[in-house]
């Protein structure tokens, strides 16, 4: 892997495209002036990758502050999701065409799977990669989809997915997921990276993070980067959005790295994707 110590860089996708190392995540960001603003200090931050879903009810929002940004659009990396309601071949085209209308844009860098709905995320699938031929996405991936999901679609696709975007945090691991991702070329994506909010009461963490001068959210997003996962961080704060971009200048130890990764307790903080009611 080379070295992590650019905000500007990346991850390189199985097709060529860079999934950039961190994201600003906007879930919860009510729809206009605050989405908008914590996108604004986002990008003044340096960050470079903008992650949405229709279910977030802000597309529109996230939308007009790309268009907004100073930055030329091919700078500035967006992802969106089709949301469970609307799974299904030509569903999943429908809410599509709605989430770019809602965006504003001609193209989309990502689009991800939400959910792995039974019965239906296969035809999901189906038509990701038809958008993805037509040049509509530069990108195509799933979230929150396990070991047995991948398999499953594997037995249909025709294009593996690019990115698996799922918690991911010192409680939840998942190593053996992970790991099979890398092998497969699918590049993994934390959500939630910092168990919300509860990394600053986990006094390993603490000390580990004083040892670095960083803070708690520091050290863990740095530990995301350096165990090749992406990342996207949700604020709408600015000193936050801050906080969490000064990743770029340490590193972790490789024993520490070790001691982060026991922490790992099976825990999650989100819905179980095999339990989660679609």
């Amino acid at each position: 892997m080379s070295i992590i110590s650019d905000i500007s860089g990346g991850f390189p996708l199985q097709n060529g495209v860079t999934l950039p190392y961190l994201g600003l995540g906007v879930y919860l960001s009510e729809n206009g002036g605050e989405v908008e603003q914590a996108i604004a200090w986002a990008l003044e931050a340096g960050y470079r990758n903008i992650d949405t879903a229709s279910f977030y009810g802000n597309e529109s929002g996230v939308g007009q502050a790309v268009r907004e940004s100073a930055l030329p659009r091919e700078a500035i990396f967006v992802t969106s999701k089709v949301w469970n309601a609307d799974q299904g071949y030509a569903s999943t085209l429908d809410a599509f065409e709605r989430s770019m209308e809602e965006l504003g844009l001609e193209v989309l860098d990502l689009y991800l799977v939400h959910w792995p709905v039974r019965g239906k995320f296969r035809d999901t699938w189906r038509a990701m990669e038809e958008l993805y031929k037509k040049g509509r996405v530069r990108a195509i991936g799933v979230s929150n989809f396990l070991k047995h999901h991948l398999e499953a679609l594997e037995e249909t696709s025709r294009i593996r997915p690019m990115v698996n975007q799922m918690e991911f945090h010192p409680y939840l691991v998942q190593q053996e997921l992970l790991e099979y991702c890398q092998a497969c070329q699918i590049q993994y994506q934390a959500w939630s990276p910092l168990m919300q909010g509860r990394i600053k009461d986990q006094p390993e963490l603490l000390e580990m993070a004083g040892h670095y001068g960083k803070t708690p959210a520091q050290l863990v997003l740095r530990w995301d980067l350096q165990k090749g996962v992406a990342t996207i961080p949700k604020s709408s704060r600015q000193s936050r959005i801050l906080e969490n971009a000064d990743l770029f200048d340490f590193e972790i130890s490789p024993a520490d790295m070790q001691r982060i990764d026991a922490l790992d307790r099976g825990h999650r903080f989100g819905p179980d994707p095999d339990t989660f009611d679609f």
